[in-house]
Parts: C-alpha cells; sequence; structure tokens
C-alpha cells in the first residue's frame, strides 16, 4: 500500500454494509469493514481492532480435554454448575493468584466470560426492586455495554480520566446515593487503555460498596497482565489486585480465552464470594421460587440460556488452573509477551506522531499489555479510525468504549512478527505524512 484508500471507496463500502460511522461501529462490524476492504484492494491489514489471543493454547490443557475425550465425556450432560475438579483447581487458583479465599461452591463456568457477565447484569437487576441500574466504570468493553441494552437494564456510566485517586470516592458516591445503583462493572486491568486501579482506589469501591450494598462485578479477563510488578507465584504477594479484598459484595470474571488462550473453547468463570453466593433475596425468591444469589444464578439464569458450557472444556480448564496453582505452569511468563509487543507498537505510534491516552496510573506510567489507547493531535474518533482504516490499520473507537477521550483502542495480540511490525510503522507513517495537517 503506497497511499491512502480513497474516501469515496471507504464511504461506499460502509454505505453497503450499514455501517455509515465507523466511530460507532462495534468489533464485529469493523472487522467485517476490514475483510470486505482486504477483499477489495487485495492489501492484508494491520488488525489492531480485535483481541483475539496470539499465543499457543496451554499444552496441559490440550492433553486433558483430549483424554476427557476419550473417556467418552462429550456425551455426558455436565452439571450446570460446573464439574468438581474445575470448581475445586478455580478455588485454588483465586487464592494462589488473587489472594483471596472462595469455596468451590462458588465456581461456576460459563460460555466465556460474555455469557458470565450477561447473566450477572440480568440477576444484580433483579436482586432489589429499588435497584435497577448497572454503573460502569469508563473506558470499558463495549460489548458489556450492549448487553444491558439488550437486556433492556438501565445503566450510567462515567469516564474514570478524570476521577482517579482521591476523586473516585465523591464520585461514586454521586451515584450511589441515589439509590438506584445495583451493581458496578470494572476490569483491573482494562479494556481498552490498561489502566490498572490502586489498591487505595479499590480499597475506595469496595467500602463505597458496602456502605451503599451494592454488587462489584469485576472482570479479570486480563488478570496478572500488570507486568510492571511480578504477579507469577503462586501463593506469594504481590497478589493480582482485586476488589475482593475490601467487600464481600463482589463477584469476579475469569477467562480463559486471555489468561490461558484457550478462546476457541468458549469457556469462563464466575467466582462469588462466599458471603454473595448465599445471601437471601427476597426478591429473587419471589420472582424465580428460590433466594440464593449463587442458587438462583445457576439453576434459573444459567439453565435457561445454556444448561452449562463444555464437559470436555471443562477438564481442560481444570487442569490448567490446577497447574498454575502447583506452580506447574507458569501462564504469567507466556502472556509477558503482550507487554513485549506492547513496548514495540506504543514505539512505533508515539514515532509516528499519535500520543498515548490513559498514559498514567496515578502516579506511574501506564503499565503494557494487551490493549493501549492513542490519539492524534486534536483529530476527533471518526477521523481517526477512518483515516488509519484508509492506510490499512484497522482499529475500533474510544467512542464505542464510553470514553469522553478521542482516539483509538490498539491491541496487539495479532501482531507477533517483525514483518508486520515494518508494514505497520509504514502505514503509520503515511498515515502521518498524509494527514499531518489535519492535528
Amino acid at each position: 500500500m503506497t497511499q491512502p484508500i480513497a474516501q469515496k471507496e471507504i464511504d461506499d463500502l460502509l454505505s453497503r454494509l450499514d455501517a455509515r460511522d465507523l466511530s460507532r461501529a462495534t468489533i464485529r462490524q469493523s472487522v467485517a469493514v476490514t475483510n470486505a476492504l482486504e477483499q477489495m484492494t487485495g492489501e492484508k491489514f494491520s488488525h489492531l481492532e480485535i483481541g483475539v489471543p496470539g499465543l499457543p493454547p496451554c499444552q496441559v490443557g490440550v492433553d486433558a480435554q483430549k483424554a476427557a475425550l476419550d473417556r467418552h465425556v462429550s456425551s455426558i450432560y455436565p452439571p450446570i454448575g460446573g464439574i468438581a475438579p474445575l470448581k475445586e483447581n478455580a478455588a485454588r487458583f483465586v487464592e494462589a493468584f488473587v489472594g483471596t479465599k472462595v469455596t468451590p461452591e462458588c465456581v461456576v463456568p460459563t460460555v466465556g466470560s460474555m455469557q458470565g457477565c450477561f447473566n450477572l447484569l440480568l440477576e444484580g437487576s433483579r436482586l432489589d426492586p429499588k435497584k435497577d441500574t448497572i454503573l460502569f466504570l469508563d473506558p470499558g468493553f463495549p460489548a458489556q455495554h450492549a448487553q444491558a441494552n439488550v437486556l433492556g437494564i438501565p445503566s450510567q456510566s462515567f469516564d474514570l480520566y478524570q476521577y482517579r485517586a482521591e476523586k473516585l470516592g465523591p464520585k461514586l458516591e454521586e451515584y450511589f446515593k441515589q439509590g438506584n445503583i445495583a451493581a458496578i462493572l470494572e476490569s483491573n486491568p482494562n479494556d481498552p487503555a490498561c489502566v490498572c486501579r490502586t489498591d487505595e482506589e479499590l480499597r475506595t469501591i469496595g467500602e463505597l460498596a458496602t456502605k451503599y450494598d451494592v454488587i462489584v462485578l469485576e472482570d479479570m479477563a486480563y488478570m496478572c497482565m500488570d507486568f510492571r510488578q511480578d504477579l507469577s507465584h503462586p501463593f506469594q504477594p504481590p497478589y493480582q489486585a482485586s476488589v475482593s479484598h475490601y467487600t464481600d459484595n463482589y463477584v469476579m470474571m475469569m477467562s480463559a480465552s486471555k489468561i490461558f488462550s484457550y478462546a476457541g473453547e468458549r469457556l469462563g468463570i464466575v467466582v462469588f464470594s462466599p458471603a454473595l453466593f448465599n445471601r437471601e433475596y427476597p426478591h429473587l425468591r419471589e420472582l424465580y421460587g428460590m433466594g440464593r444469589m449463587g442458587d438462583n444464578y445457576i439453576l434459573t439464569f444459567l439453565y435457561v440460556a445454556s444448561s452449562g458450557t463444555s464437559h470436555s472444556a471443562q477438564h481442560a480448564v481444570a487442569a490448567m488452573l490446577g497447574a498454575a496453582a502447583d506452580g506447574t505452569l507458569d501462564f504469567v511468563d507466556e502472556l509477558e509477551e503482550y507487554g513485549r509487543r506492547a513496548r514495540i507498537v506504543k514505539e512505533l505510534f508515539t514515532r509516528n506522531g499519535f500520543h498515548i491516552i490513559y498514559d498514567r496510573d496515578n502516579d506511574r506510567p501506564i503499565g503494557d499489555g494487551f490493549f493501549f489507547t492513542v490519539g492524534y493531535g486534536t483529530m476527533n474518533n471518526r477521523d481517526i479510525i477512518t483515516n488509519l482504516m484508509r492506510c490499512g490499520v484497522a482499529t475500533i473507537s474510544l467512542l464505542t468504549a464510553y470514553s469522553e477521550q478521542s482516539g483509538v483502542r490498539v491491541c496487539v495480540s495479532a501482531l507477533s512478527t517483525d514483518e508486520q511490525f515494518q508494514v505497520l510503522d509504514q502505514r503509520l507513517k503515511m498515515f502521518n505524512e498524509y494527514f499531518k495537517d489535519c492535528k
């Protein structure tokens, strides 16, 4: 590619695909646009838009799943709440890497964290008839906002960029005092910016969640990917930062897709606090005939959604969780490859006129991980993402992550070879050459 794709060609294609504004396109819509442009131009794009794991799956999981298939587990429905080895090893894994003790009963496998979150949003909005609203701490994973919209659940959000450290507590209380917030959703590190909440910020969230009886839905899809500290040693501090250290009103979501590069089997894990799993909610009993939050989650919501998840994949994930807790699988060391890629790609963007958005966690620079975010001068969301697309670079707009900043999310998982880095560098140079006067 020696010059940008003509704007008219982009506009015509977007019209045909019913995605007229790329700054508002979902991740999957962006992928569809990119695929169509690749066919139209014959050029392979630099794919920075979708977070597909870019590492081989953990072999211990592959071997365990093969063995389970050989035992013919594929002919047997698994328990909806999960098989015993997965629940037991997941509880050990949480204690080993988060430093929080849970019981196996509180661990529930789901069809990816996506299904886990979908059903948590639904149940969270039904716990108390006075509390029906989800508060998102943004920027965040766009699909989670979409889930609330699909379910018809009211939601509110604010961009954390201006509300770090001591400003976070008063901002949260503005919402909690309304009396309608059922749950808040936050991730650490987060998608799209790799922002990590500090322990003091998590303490603030946890203490206020207890005070106002709000549930914290903690998305740990990228757990242990804050490579600024060594989180690789099971049962030894430092541990993965978590709100579970400061409140019992938490539910964690973990993803085999990112932690173990086991995305194709679609298996995630929901971990309730023991107190929350066993808590009785009269409104749940009135609606569904059972009042305990954990029982209702499994036997009402998961039952009607999918009746559980893949039997053989549960054996795979159980083996990986167990090996990690035993210290025989150093999954954190394998994940550090994403940090290496991020350092390279950040340098390519900044060298070619871009700047990092969400560049600090209070008093220290943002870590290098699965994602980061960039802007280009004062160029708006729509122009940045469209002009990058014209130069063969596929991203998603921060607008879709409910950010108040203008820029795009960059995912580094699909870049691994020197040739891919060189091609990206050439395309960013072309972008800067053609659009520098638009900054």
